[in-house]
């Protein structure tokens, strides 16, 4: 599979297709998606969803995207590094930073993924546009500060998305039962992270009322990968977060992400990053 990186920590573009010509990629970023004009289908992890216009995606890194488009579509996409809302200039950003992070995991691995995140109230809407205007013109005018006031517009962005996925989540299991299979199985893995008994293939096989033998073929058809792998990567990746932007110690992060011990996460950290978390950790110039 062909892969897209991030050569800068943001990026902001639109751009107006009638075809897309690109294969699927994976890309290793976060991404918003909005589409100005059009309609078409987008393809995530291998399985394909319409769109139309007014449309809104949530992209995390890994994630597999690509477009088939049927009318001449305009897309406005914002793309960033968790470094680039991760910069610490004073204890008190990091701080801020560390709740920035615990929110951008709300938004991005709770949203209804494999469907279009609905931003219900009309105000909302409407901020939301004049935010995207206003960043791409902050974004093409090349001016002083202009960093800082795009991380501003990005966290605003951020905060009215999330007050859509939070009233989303408070829909009530009639809800929550209409949506895809896989994104409820993504949710408990997210919400149970801490606790392996709860990630088991017969726990999840029991909870979803699927096969055990069938849990995992399940799993990577909709995401394209092994279940294992999903779990640690993202077990890895908050482990990475925690080391970066909070004061907790190694054995703090380990007991708050369900490792046996210190030991345990210190492997499983090296295997995947090739260092160990202290190193990590000193090479980001950060200390406890």
């Amino acid at each position: 599979m062909e892969q897209k990186v991030l050569y800068e920590p943001f990026e902001l573009y639109v751009s107006d297709m009638e075809c897309w010509e690109q294969r699927p990629l994976v890309y290793h970023f976060f991404e918003i998606v909005q589409i100005l004009e059009g309609e078409g289908d987008r393809i995530t992890n291998m399985n394909t969803f319409p769109y139309h216009k007014g449309s809104i995606f949530l992209f995390t890194p890994r994630d597999c995207r690509g477009f088939d488009i049927k009318t001449a579509t305009r897309f406005c996409s914002i793309r960033f590094s968790e470094g680039f809302l991760g910069k610490c200039k004073t204890p008190q950003d990091k701080a801020r930073i560390a709740q920035w992070l615990k929110q951008l995991e709300h938004i991005f691995f709770h949203h209804n993924r494999f469907q279009e995140l609905l931003v219900k109230q009309p105000g909302d809407c409407q901020m939301i546009k004049m935010l995207m205007e206003n960043m791409v013109s902050e974004y093409e005018q090349r001016q002083p500060y202009r960093e800082e006031n795009l991380q501003h517009f990005v966290t605003l962005l951020l905060n009215i998305l999330a007050r859509n996925v939070a009233d989303s989540a408070a829909g009530g299991n009639s809800e929550e039962l209409s949506e895809p299979l896989i994104d409820r199985i993504l949710l408990h893995i997210r919400q149970h992270i801490a606790d392996p008994e709860q990630l088991r293939v017969e726990q999840l096989a029991a909870l979803f009322n699927l096969s055990e033998n069938y849990v995992g073929e399940y799993f990577r058809k909709f995401t394209g990968e092994s279940l294992q792998h999903y779990i640690t990567h993202y077990r890895m990746k908050l482990v990475q977060q925690r080391l970066a932007y909070s004061a907790l110690t190694v054995s703090q992060i380990a007991g708050e992400l369900g490792f046996t011990d210190e030991s345990h996460l210190s492997r499983q950290f090296r295997k995947y990053n090739g260092v160990s978390p202290a190193k990590y950790r000193k090479e980001l110039g950060i200390r406890n």
